[in-house]
């Protein structure tokens, strides 16, 4: 399965429904996301599972059932937006809560033993270099974290710009 998760209004989602095939589950904000209570139920009381109830608390679900992720993203303070860091914060679940070493730092393990390839799209703004290698630094930390194989990261300068791009 491939999972996409967006930020797009619905006249820009238009360009992701257009992609749907078969075995794509779309990710999209419906308004109704509530931010990660950083309570840690997902590891404890319901492993994998969020324990608030609203339309995203099965994130770590999706992750584990899917092959390929493609994260659509508005550039915002140098990182994603706010619906998208969401929902990567709601995706907790998916790791187990005990920690492993990998390159002499501490990280979470897998839950589940597949690495995701993952592409990301970011639009909306005209990034300098600089912050080009922030938003490198932010993905390959979050790819690390989640087991993410991050098969590339592309900058638009619009949301028009996806139409000529192969997700």
């Amino acid at each position: 399965m491939r999972l996409i998760i967006h930020d797009l209004n619905q006249q820009n989602a238009d360009l992701v429904d257009a992609l749907k095939m078969t075995d794509v589950t779309v990710v999209a904000d419906n308004g109704k996301i509530r931010p990660c209570l950083g309570c840690f139920d997902c590891w404890i009381k319901t492993p994998g599972k969020c324990i608030q109830k609203d339309d995203y608390n099965n994130m770590a679900e999706l992750l584990s059932q899917c092959d390929e992720v493609c994260i659509i993203s508005e550039c915002r303070y140098g990182s994603f937006s706010p619906f998208i860091k969401n929902v990567m914060d709601r995706s907790l679940g998916y790791l187990h809560p005990y920690f492993k070493m990998i390159d002499g730092e501490m990280h979470h393990r897998r839950r589940y033993p597949k690495v995701l390839k993952t592409r990301v799209y970011f639009y909306g703004i005209d990034l300098t270099e600089e912050e080009k290698n922030t938003f490198k630094e932010v993905i390959s930390r979050n790819a690390l974290n989640l087991s993410m194989d991050v098969q590339n990261i592309t900058y638009l300068e619009s949301i028009g710009e996806l139409k000529g791009v192969a997700i």
